[in-house]
């Protein structure tokens, strides 16, 4: 996979005086069948999160409140997306390099995964993550 595979993708709105309401559903917005769903809350000012990749899971990350970075790379080129609405989130495949930074105070990321959690799924090391996106194994 490459960035050209990341995509923003907008979640119905139903717009209402009382509040707003979003949602999303697996193979209507999302490519793949929710396994995991995890949130990050309470992130110190300039701390960062991520750093890794996935061999096999992919990811849908909303910015339920505040704004965040998230930084990917597919080992050829990097590109830096903005969350900062719960309408909209970000569609992350497999096998790319990532990060998340500028944590605003009280954001909070709910990130929908397509696999329970599983150690072995995480590439932590950068250079490793290189070296297998240069010899075709990711």
């Amino acid at each position: 996979m490459n960035l050209d595979d990341v995509k923003i993708i907008d979640l119905p709105k139903i717009l209402d005086a009382r509040g707003n309401l979003s949602f999303v559903e697996q193979f209507t917005h999302l490519p793949f069948a929710i396994q995991r769903t995890y949130w990050l809350y309470d992130v110190p000012g300039g701390e960062c999160r991520g750093g890794h990749a996935y061999r096999n899971t992919q990811e849908f990350i909303i910015a339920l409140s505040g704004s965040f970075d998230v930084l990917l790379d597919d080992g050829f080129e990097k590109r830096k997306y903005t969350l900062n609405r719960s309408y909209y989130g970000l569609y992350v495949p497999q096998g790319l390099w990532r990060e998340m930074e500028n944590f605003s105070t009280n954001s909070l990321a709910l990130e929908f995964a397509s696999t329970p959690y599983d150690e072995g799924d995480y590439i932590y090391d950068y250079q490793e993550f290189i070296k297998m996106k240069n010899n075709g194994s990711l």
